[in-house]
């Protein structure tokens, strides 16, 4: 292994500095700064190589002909993104830098305080774990495994004082919106709708305390007004500001990314879902439909879970075996949830149910190390 890549391993679970370069002399040099900051950083030599870990990234450190790819590439806008040089700066290197949106122009050595101080605190930003909840047609009950799954993450975070929270997104604007299913409509607080307007570093505690909170989750919601537009730069800025404030982000996503929806790739340049689960109801059709949402899925990592009831008699693990996916579980019909939905209460809070078994399954055996062990 070249000890460059090397020197970028670590923990897979933790945000690292990203450099891009492929000047091997500005890469000592950067690698250097970056052990004196204690931390490891990724390494890519260009940024199509670096396009997995771009909006992850607390801090992306690129040369100057790296800051030019970037704007070819179209890559998502994000902050952080400084230029650095041992050479000195021109007006080429400035015009690199707003190619690529970056925030000023380093030249080293006079800039290794600056670059460390950046390096250190890019280690401590955070980035909250990701599942992606998507259906394989309508009514699969995907909102409302999402919601029980953000609230059984919650419930067993309570406790933990460093705990930041969960934040449960709602990525289908013809959803009705989740604070529907958790029976906040009522409550106060901003929708998707409210922050069209938001660009470049929104601020994570600021958008925090803004949204609703149902029982511990932050709840990013649609609402049931008129159907809005979502500029690209508005949902990155407002999903990066919601990794960075949170612990774990819970996405109920929209089949089709229909206008002014998530799409599967909801988080784009901030770098694929660390688990997405794809409900299929037992049905020859649901099946069916399973396969093309998969298609769809394609390099991100996904798990089934398997709702009944099975009018044909089709069993999780045959439904699994036609999709060629690994089974989390199967969730039977339970009336209950939908009787309490219709109530106002949130689904997944009796915990002897098999919506809220199955949850747990996931965070304790899919994620294991995203919300410690259940209680």
């Amino acid at each position: 292994m070249d000890p460059h890549t090397a020197a970028a391993q670590g923990s897979p679970d933790a945000p690292r500095p990203l450099v891009v370069t492929d000047d091997p002399d500005l890469l000592d040099e950067l690698l250097r700064l970056a052990a004196a900051a204690g931390v490891e950083a990724a390494v890519a030599p260009d940024p199509g190589a670096a396009r997995a870990l771009w909006g992850m990234a607390p801090l992306v450190l690129l040369d100057r002909a790296a800051a030019t790819a970037v704007a070819r590439l179209r890559l998502l806008s994000r902050p952080a993104v400084l230029v650095v040089t041992t050479a000195p700066v021109t007006p080429a290197h400035w015009e690199a830098a707003a190619l690529a949106g970056a925030e000023s122009v380093h030249q080293l050595p006079d800039a290794e305080p600056l670059l460390v101080a950046r390096l250190r605190a890019g280690a401590v930003a955070g980035c909250a774990r990701s599942i992606g909840v998507l259906g394989a047609r309508g009514g699969a009950g995907a909102s409302t495994f999402a919601c029980a799954l953000a609230g059984e993450a919650a419930r067993r975070r309570s406790g933990d004082p460093a705990s930041r929270a969960v934040l449960l997104v709602d990525g289908d604007p013809a959803g009705g919106g989740l604070d529907l299913v958790l029976g906040a409509e009522s409550t106060p607080g901003l929708r998707w709708p409210d922050l069209t307007g938001a660009r470049g570093r929104a601020d994570p505690t600021e958008l925090r305390t803004a949204l609703p909170h149902v029982e511990g989750v932050t709840l990013l919601s649609w609402h049931r007004g008129d159907a809005v537009d979502l500029p690209v730069d508005a949902v990155t800025s407002v999903l990066r500001a919601g990794r960075a404030g949170h612990d774990l982000v819970v996405v109920d996503l929209a089949r089709g990314a229909p206008v002014g929806g998530l799409p599967v790739d909801v988080f784009g340049g901030l770098g694929p879902f660390d688990l997405v689960l794809l409900l299929v109801p037992a049905e020859v059709r649901a099946v069916a439909a399973a396969r093309a949402q998969a298609a769809v899925l394609a390099g991100q990592e996904v798990r089934l879970v398997v709702r009944g009831p099975a009018p044909a008699g089709l069993t999780a693990e045959l439904v699994a075996g036609e999709l060629g996916l690994p089974l989390v579980g199967w969730l039977p019909a339970e009336p209950a949830v939908a009787r309490a939905q219709e109530h106002g209460e949130p689904p997944g809070r009796s915990r002897r149910g098999a919506l809220a078994r199955l949850c747990r399954r996931v965070l304790d055996d899919e994620l294991p190390s995203l919300v410690g062990a259940v209680a």
